[in-house]
Order: structure tokens, then sequence, then C-alpha cells
């Protein structure tokens, strides 16, 4: 696509907004400006972008007022809202309304009905991977020592269980070893999961995580980075199994460079 001459940004937290800023400049954005929340998004983004917003999550109402004014056509989600913040969430009006509407309140559901009220203030809504194309991981071994039969098995049993898993809209993560499930992924994110994963397996098991059937990429698309490595480090980790064609690798050469260095596999997967 022609790259839009102002992008909005609703930024999360985590590296993924920083990663998209700088794509999109790469890619010939002239003007960024970004929809910050507060106690999530690093107050540093404000310094590689042209304008800024700072918001509760939950101000809808503010949000799309700024998008208005800001002059975006298109925006693009990128970074996670941590879990207990969206439990703890203080909703406008506006959000009221939207939330009134839903049958089923999930990240999806609430982003897509996001994604529509932007719509309608004239706002399209991206996929979460626009400029960052070439930061999606490929098939086979990424990073990291050769798996064993062992290990492989394992991947590809977590794989099936992961993908079962987010069709029912339960996770996208689950945590394996030697054949037997040790977390899935809930409300808790991706980190809690693996730590629990890796206290229960003690050392050496493996993490999967995947996309959802259907998977909306304006959202919620699977990301790994250097946090993701620390928590495999803690948790003891042998293996990362991601999905391949669907999942960012931020900050790719810094996180194959740590998967070497702790001896973690990274491996990407399809169906």
């Amino acid at each position: 696509m022609q790259p839009p001459k102002t992008l909005a940004l609703i930024a999360g937290n985590g590296t993924y907004p920083f990663a998209t800023v700088r794509s999109a400049r790469a890619a010939g954005v002239a003007r960024i400006v970004v929809a910050a929340f507060e106690n999530e998004t690093n107050p540093e983004l404000a310094n590689h972008v042209d304008e800024i917003a700072w918001l509760r999550v939950g101000q809808l109402g503010k949000m799309l007022a700024f998008l208005k004014s800001s002059g975006a056509t298109h925006a693009i989600m990128a970074g996670q809202i941590a879990p207990k913040n969206l439990f703890d969430l203080r909703p406008d009006v506006k959000a009221l309304v939207l939330l009134a509407t839903l049958p089923e309140r999930n990240a999806e559901s609430i982003f897509r009905a996001i994604g529509d009220e932007m719509a309608k203030a004239g706002v399209e809504l991206l996929p979460a991977t626009t400029f960052l194309d070439d930061q999606l991981a490929g098939a086979g071994l990424i990073a990291g020592p050769r798996l064993s039969r062992r290990e492989q098995m394992d991947v590809e049993f977590g794989f099936r269980i992961a993908k079962e898993s987010s069709r029912l809209d339960i996770g996208q993560t689950v945590v394996v070893k030697n054949g037997t499930v040790l977390a899935v992924e809930a409300f808790e994110g991706t980190n809690a999961a693996i730590a629990r994963g890796g206290e229960l397996g003690r050392k050496d098991a493996t993490m999967v995580k995947v996309s959802k059937p259907n998977q909306d990429l304006r959202f919620d698309v699977p990301v790994i980075g250097p946090l993701t490595l620390d928590a495999a480090r803690d948790a003891k980790l042998r293996v990362i199994g991601i999905e391949a064609g669907k999942t960012l690798l931020l900050e790719p050469e810094k996180t194959r460079s740590l998967a070497d260095e702790r001896r973690i596999s990274i491996y990407g997967l399809t169906q």
C-alpha cells in the first residue's frame, strides 16, 4: 500500500510500538501520532513520534476525538495492554455503550468493536504487521541448538494443543514437556503462563505460541522478543515454538543472539 501521510499508532507496552515506528518511517510515513496509555506505553516513545496523547485504558471517546483531530487516515495497534489493566477497566461513556453491545467480552471482540468505531471516525485500522513483514518468523530452526527427537515431538504436540486452545478463545500459548500439558495461557498473559509451566516442568520444557484460527491480523498478533527470552530463561525452558509466517520476531537480531547464548531453541512451525 501507499504509505499514509499521517499514521496513528495505538501503543501498548514493550518494544513493539518502537519497531512499528522505525519501520513506518523507513517506508516513508511522514507523520506519526500516538494514542498512548498511562502505566503501559513507554514514555520514551514520545521522543520518536510527532504527537502523543496520553489516555487511561478505557477512554474510548477521548481516543476517537484525538484520532479525528490528528488528521490520521490509518492506524495500527502495536503492543499489548496488560491483562490486569483490561480487568481494572474504567470505561468512559463511549466505551460503556460499546461494551453493552458485546455478548462476549474478550480481547478480540473488544478490539474489533473499537476498529469499527474508528472506521466510523474515518480511520482505517491496518494489520498489526503492516511495515513489519520482514520480521515475520520463518519455518524450521530459527535460533539455538537443533531439537532432539523428543523436543521435536513436544513442539509439534504443543502446536496442536495451542491451536485448539486458541480456537476456544482460552489462550494462544501452552507449555508442555514429554507429551504432557503443563500450562495453558488464559487471562494471566503469556509470561505468567511461561513461569507457571516452567515451575511445574522444573527445567527443559517447551513453550508454543500460535495465532488463532482465522486470526484478525489487526490485533492480537503473536509476538516474541527479548522479553520472551528472559521469561524462558527464568522458567528454564529449552524450546520456544512459534507459528511461521504469523508470529513477529521483535528485535530479531537481539532475539536470535539471546537464544543462541542461552541455548534456547526457537522453532517455526506450520500447519
